[in-house]
């Protein structure tokens, strides 16, 4: 059973740095992209940041500058590297991946449960 596990949410000061982790485990044949969205309480989930396994990258405005992604292809993992954070970054940070588990299926995009990040005085 494929599944993506996240961590390194937390508590952190205006103008901090957090970096969150997310490992896809599972059998699969292929992991097309990766991405972390968020969703702060009362909106949408939006995209922050997705890199697909040839290292192609693509940010939200909101965050350009700020977040690096980056995938390590050998360990199925993603990074987000979250430094200046600002109060408007607190949200529920979930990973994605869109990955095809065997030869006669089509990949399709899996979620993990979701790691929270406060920034807060």
């Amino acid at each position: 059973q494929v599944q993506l596990v996240e961590s390194g949410g937390g508590l952190v000061q205006p103008g901090g740095s957090l970096r969150l982790s997310c490992a896809a485990s599972g059998s699969r044949i292929s992991i097309n992209a990766m991405g972390w969205y968020r969703q702060a309480p009362g909106k949408q989930r939006e995209l922050v940041a997705s890199i697909t396994s040839g290292g192609t990258t693509d940010y939200a405005d909101s965050v350009k500058g700020r977040f690096t992604i980056s995938i390590n292809n050998a360990k199925d993992t993603v990074y987000l590297q979250m430094n200046s954070l600002k109060p408007e970054d607190t949200a529920a940070y979930y990973c994605s991946a869109n990955m095809r588990l065997t030869y006669y299926s089509l990949a399709k995009s899996f979620w993990g449960q979701g790691t929270q990040v406060t920034v807060s005085s």
